[in-house]
């Protein structure tokens, strides 16, 4: 079955005019269809005729969010060229290991990372190119800057020949330990969770999102972005999170959907000006990316807005649930039930388990990880070592991760779960809930938990705020207080690092 791979030009050419981007990196200048085609034509010229890329051929980019990347993206798809984005939180040394396991043939790289790049240039060998987003002092003679692309033309390229199956992104999982595995994002995989998303969340061309999540994740890749393209809505670009930002575009009603990761919720809620903000024109405000706290939910409620959380996975996606409407003060928490074309099932078809998906958003396994990739999508569903409930009415609420799980006396404890009841205390800014050894019950919850500023928080205290919260079994039986808790590179809690640090038997 044939596939549209060159989006941007079939964009331009159903509403030229309408507004496509808006780049808040440059003072909100607006950004037509028609005009994003022809940057993405440049961009490919300069990738396909300057630096010789060709279809399969990968071009890495270590930037923070720009037009420029989106750009590169475009002009990848165009081309049938594979963009591998960089996870700029990356040491040097693990920025090696990704450039050793995609082998780009180009390195595109914002001025931010000039440091970077130089210490890793000489470490990967299969960079024939590498080209600064921002020509600099810094730059080396043989580098061909970015701008170069001006200069050429933006009429259409010659037509290529892409399948549904060929790779378009190498999108890295986010990993505690080791190299982090590849997910290719093909051709079908990005289309279908458009569509999905589209069909599903009732996305529209009068839609406007706020991209502010990192594009090196699927989070700002295809939360929204990729399925505005697909329907002809807008992107608010901005160069990261800030909570001032957010309040601006949201209290003036230039956007009406906004996704964020937990930790940005909390950041904002955490703001002075948080209670005076005008959330009524979000049309959709969606947490992902890692549990939400319920105290998160609650506020939001509180203030009037619908917020709810959604569940995705680089593998797959990132889109899989809808939680209706009528539903998302009922069952906080919940993601709902599947998108339109997405089968969702519980390992041994119970009530509660492991969740396995399938459907033509999951990526085509992970990049020259064959053993890896038939593990994980074994019978052609994705096994998401997720463990989730499913209600009467078919709606599935994720309940922690199945290597997470704390079993107690033989009763299973998620540790979400504790949490979320830990995080409502007004003294706890974050909270980490791991498994320690016991001689009775095997194991027992411990909470890792950091107070808010000026607290005075103690373990008697905090200990007693779990009776009658919850059960007996579930309750942690010893507290520690940290600093901050460990993170991984894609920003979660690094659970595997704090369970190895904090999770001896003593106190």
């Amino acid at each position: 079955m044939p596939i549209v791979h060159d989006w941007l030009a079939r964009r331009a050419s159903l509403a030229p005019e309408r507004t496509a981007l808006i780049d808040a990196t440059r003072g909100d200048r607006r950004i037509s269809w028609r005009e994003w085609n022809a940057s993405a034509n440049r961009t490919a010229r300069l990738l396909q005729d300057v630096f010789g890329v060709r279809r399969g051929d990968r071009v890495a980019v270590l930037a923070m969010n720009c037009t420029e990347f989106l750009d590169l993206l475009f002009a990848c798809g165009k081309l049938g060229a594979i963009l591998q984005p960089l996870n700029w939180r990356l040491s040097s040394s693990e920025l090696a290991a990704l450039l050793a396991d995609a082998e780009p043939v180009v390195l595109v790289h914002g001025p931010d990372f000039q440091a970077q790049v130089d210490s890793v240039r000489s470490l990967a060998s299969s960079v024939r190119h590498v080209v600064p987003l921002e020509d600099s002092p810094a730059r080396r003679s043989e580098d061909v800057p970015f701008s170069r692309r001006d200069a050429l033309s933006d009429a259409p390229l010659p037509s290529v020949d892409v399948e549904p199956e060929d790779p378009w992104v190498l999108c890295y999982t986010g990993g505690s330990t080791g190299t982090p595995k590849a997910a290719i994002l093909t051709h079908r995989s990005i289309t279908a969770n458009a569509a999905n998303t589209v069909v599903s969340w009732g996305l529209t061309a009068d839609d406007t999102a706020l991209l502010n999540a990192p594009l090196f994740h699927t989070g700002g890749l295809n939360v929204f972005t990729t399925p505005l393209v697909y329907v002809g809505g807008a992107t608010v670009v901005c160069r990261s999170f800030s909570v001032e930002q957010v309040f601006d575009v949201v209290h003036r009603g230039a956007i009406n959907l906004l996704f964020g990761v937990p930790t940005m919720f909390i950041e904002m809620q955490r703001h002075p000006r948080f209670d005076s903000v005008d959330f009524s024109r979000l049309k959709l405000l969606i947490s992902g990316g890692a549990p939400c706290p319920l105290p998160v939910f609650e506020r939001f409620f509180a203030r009037g807005v619908d917020f709810k959380t959604g569940y995705g996975l680089t593998e797959a996606g990132p889109n899989n649930f809808c939680l209706p409407p009528e539903d998302t003060r009922r069952k906080p928490g919940a993601v709902g039930v599947p998108l339109f074309h997405i089968e969702a099932r519980i390992e041994g078809d119970g009530e509660e388990g492991e969740l396995l998906l399938r459907g033509p958003h999951l990526c085509a396994g992970y990049w020259r990880r064959p053993e890896e990739t038939a593990k994980t999508f074994a019978g052609g569903w994705l096994h998401t070592g997720d463990l989730v409930r499913r209600d009467a009415d078919g709606c599935f609420s994720i309940v922690g991760r199945s290597k997470d799980l704390i079993i107690s006396g033989g009763e299973n404890i998620y540790p979400s779960e504790v949490e979320n009841v830990l995080a409502a205390h007004p003294e706890v800014a974050e909270v980490c809930v791991i498994g320690v050894p016991d001689p009775k019950w095997g194991e027992v919850p411990r909470a890792l938990v950091v107070a808010r500023p000026g607290a005075d928080l103690t373990e008697a205290r905090l200990l007693e705020f779990c009776q009658g919260r919850l059960a007996r079994y579930k309750q942690p039986r010893s507290v520690r207080f940290l600093e901050a808790l460990v993170r991984t590179s894609a920003g979660k809690v690094d659970r595997r690092t704090l369970a190895a640090r904090h999770g001896n038997a003593e106190g």
